[in-house]
């Protein structure tokens, strides 16, 4: 996707990925090599950020300045939009071979189908496929991308009162996509996990194999077979699991759909810091530290608080599948839409012990955890927090 509001590439370039809780940056050097050459983040004071949007400009472009100093980063960012205010829609168009006519056809298209006047959004699209149409005519599938104009100003302004030079502006969703795509895969297994106080959940293995169709049957032999375009014939479903959670489909390398669920791994330390009068930060350990894999009473610590943190995540983990569920039969309702088949998931949230293993479970779906290889030297939660940031560094 063309970056929004692009000024030009750069050999070096920080990706920004900024959460409510937290700002990630990784720099990104490719000369030839990709690399992570440097990097940090930085926890964020509650209320300056929220919803994708800055509400606090001043607190912002103080922490910013305090991160890029410390960690000695390049100047040059690309930031990351994450917003329920991002609209991205799939386009089928008749082919069109001038660029400024198919420009001006998606633009008319597009105005009927966001949820926002486009001369107030910030308008990107790209071409992801060919299509026949019913009359054998030749079709275009165009993903298009609209942000709100004001919200992205907010952002730019934040960045350049800390002394950035912001050289784009990309969907996070996007990063997420191109930093996960060559990553290693572990394939997450199907352990036990507890769900209550004393009571573990037995692994499911025959549940989730007979939803992808079963090794060695025609559903699973399909999955990773390719088109005669060289694209694969199924989709699959990318999860950043962060303060928020960052969904998309994609076929390839080409997202079809994205959306933001207001709900993560804040929410669950919200509840946790309100039931035990804890500060979120220690609330986010609580949460790490209990996880969803011992029995309560192996758990070391205040009883009290281990048990509250044990019902914010399992209360957290039944909401995070009603909205992954919600996002897989939007997407299924599309015209068009390609089958599903697999999740792909990143962030802070695969850290927590037996969050992934839940979330698997209860979609009946299979999981795998990405590494990127740039990010392979660095710990588990350094990575799993760098990760949108880094492929938002990434060239395309």
């Amino acid at each position: 996707m063309a970056r929004m509001l692009s000024t030009g590439k750069k050999k070096t370039v920080v990706g920004l990925d900024i959460e409510a809780g937290s700002v990630a940056a990784a720099e990104v050097s490719s000369n030839g090599h990709v690399a992570v050459t440097k990097f940090g983040d930085l926890a964020l004071p509650s209320g300056v950020f929220r919803d994708g949007e800055v509400r606090d400009a001043a607190a912002l472009s103080e922490a910013l300045k305090e991160l890029f100093a410390k960690n000695k980063l390049s100047r040059s960012v690309r930031l990351g939009l994450a917003s329920q205010r991002v609209a991205v829609r799939v386009l089928r168009l008749p082919a069109i071979d001038d660029r400024k006519e198919l420009q001006t056809a998606i633009r008319f298209q597009a105005q009927d189908l966001i949820p926002m006047p486009v001369d107030q959004a910030v308008l990107d699209w790209q071409v992801v496929g060919h299509t026949p149409g019913g009359g054998g005519e030749r079709m275009l599938d165009v993903v298009v991308v609209a942000a709100r104009r004001e919200a992205v100003r907010g952002l730019i302004a934040a960045l350049r009162q800390a002394g950035l030079r912001p050289v784009g502006v990309d969907l996070s969703a996007f990063g997420m996509i191109r930093a996960l795509a060559n990553g290693t895969h572990s394939p997450v297994g199907t352990g036990a996990y507890v769900d209550a106080p004393g009571t573990a959940t037995p692994p499911d293995e025959d549940r989730i194999a007979e939803h992808l169709g079963g090794e060695g049957s025609a559903a699973a032999g399909s999955a990773s077979e390719p088109e005669s375009d060289g694209r694969p014939e199924s989709a699959r479903l990318y999860c950043s699991l962060g303060d928020v959670t960052n969904v998309a489909v994609a076929r390839g390398s080409a997202c079809l759909f994205t959306r933001v669920c207001p709900f993560g791994l804040e929410g669950m330390a919200q509840r946790l810091a309100e039931r035990r009068q804890l500060t979120l930060e220690h609330a986010r350990q609580w949460l790490g530290h209990v996880g969803l894999e011992a029995a309560v009473e192996g758990v070391e610590g205040d009883p009290e608080i281990v048990v509250a943190a044990r019902d914010s995540l399992s209360e957290g983990v039944s909401r995070l599948v009603d909205e992954l569920r919600l996002t897989l039969e939007y997407y299924g309702a599309q015209d068009g839409a390609v089958p599903v088949d697999g999740v792909v998931v990143c962030g802070l949230g695969i850290t927590i012990p037996g969050l992934v293993e839940r979330l698997q479970h209860e979609l009946a779906q299979r999981f795998e955890v990405v590494r990127p290889p740039a990010l392979a030297h660095l710990d588990d939660a350094t990575a799993a927090r760098l990760t949108v940031s880094y492929g938002l560094g990434l060239e395309e």
